[in-house]
């Protein structure tokens, strides 16, 4: 009882001094930055589930921690001045205080925290940051680019740290910032945002009994949480220049595939929209890696539908770029180098049609 009463005393003491020893700041403090969709909760923290959604922040003092709950489980990826710093794993609805940066030399240093899971697995809170007393933070100025992506596993990066075809999916090979979408905008210096659910097509999920699903990206896309609720969301958050559709490869799965008019309608509704909600926005169409003959029909016809729109473009064919033996990481899914090799497909044709010349930089 006494040692129980000790080890109690000695916590609270330590809690005491750490307390006197930070400085704590409301998780939508004007030097943090979002991108992506978020929710500003009453108490001024900071809610996502959207695969890929991340925060950057330049802060003082050589050390940072956050204050983060999670409705499931998700993977986060810490950058601290463009370097990863590790991969954390979050679960627990009680807040819990999480240190991202310890013991760095003085001055500026900047902090990314990138979610790199989907929201079906879990739904992050941001409730606080605290920093040294005399640390600071500081907003980062946002690049001149900016690329949303519309997709599924693909895009989510579902088994991109997986070794082979034949491993089953985990949480903890999932990772988005190694799938095309996030390589593609590091190559062009560009912001990002995913709005990506593994399983889910334009109309149809994966294996669905029926033609049109009554939940797909379709009803997902104008949503603020991909699973943590259904509130619309404005599109006022960011504006992008180029937005990447990269949707089908469920719709065209096994069982009741969709009629061309079901998913072309659906396909052109969605452009139709985007278009509406970012004024002047360049759309690329892309044809799924492992498109089938129907798909690709389909595709084909969507070509026509769109031909003469000026803002409109069909990505180059990807047949035969993944391989098994060397590309494919859980359950027949792109890995790292399967998804770079996808990014370098589509980067030529992204510079054409954005004007964004190409660089020396490597493609990763």
């Amino acid at each position: 009882m006494k040692k129980t009463l000790s080890t109690l005393l000695w916590l609270m003491l330590a809690m005491g001094i750490q307390a006197a020893n930070t400085k704590t700041l409301p998780a939508c403090d004007k030097g943090v930055t979002y991108i992506g969709r978020t929710a500003v909760n009453n108490d001024q923290s900071v809610s996502y589930d959207w695969v890929g959604t991340y925060l950057e922040t330049d802060f003082t003092g050589g050390w940072i921690a956050a204050d983060i709950s999670e409705a499931g489980t998700s993977y986060h990826n810490v950058f601290i001045d463009g370097q990863l710093k590790e991969k954390i794993c979050i679960t627990g609805t009680a807040p819990q205080r999480i240190v991202l940066a310890q013991n760095l030399s003085k001055g500026t240093h900047r902090l990314r925290l990138q979610k790199c899971t989907e929201g079906e697995n879990g739904c992050t809170t941001i409730h606080a940051f605290a920093v040294k007393p005399n640390g600071t933070l500081s907003p980062v100025a946002r690049p001149e680019r900016m690329i949303e992506v519309y997709g599924d596993s693909y895009t989510c990066g579902y088994g991109t740290e997986s070794e082979k075809a034949t491993d089953h999916f985990l949480l903890e090979t999932e990772n988005c910032n190694k799938a095309y979408g996030c390589i593609i905008a590091r190559y062009f210096g560009a912001d990002y945002a995913l709005v990506a659910h593994s399983g889910q097509g334009m109309v149809r999920d994966y294996g669905d009994k029926d033609q049109l699903s009554k939940v797909n990206m379709s009803t997902r896309y104008t949503q603020v949480f991909d699973a943590h609720g259904t509130q619309p969301y404005s599109f006022r958050a960011y504006t992008p220049q180029l937005v990447i559709i990269n949707l089908g490869t469920n719709d065209f799965s096994p069982t009741a595939i969709p009629t061309d008019e079901q998913y072309v309608g659906a396909y052109q509704r969605m452009i139709q929209h985007i278009k509406e909600m970012y004024k002047g926005v360049k759309i690329l169409c892309v044809t799924p890696h492992s498109a089938n003959r129907y798909l690709s029909a389909c595709i084909d016809l969507l070509a026509k539908r769109v031909y003469g729109d000026p803002d409109v473009f069909m990505a180059n064919p990807l047949t035969d770029i993944v391989t098994e033996a060397r590309d494919m990481g859980a359950d027949w899914h792109p890995n790292y180098q399967g998804q770079k090799k996808i990014a370098m497909c589509l980067i030529p044709q992204i510079s054409a049609i954005m004007g964004w010349n190409l660089t020396d930089k490597p493609v990763e």
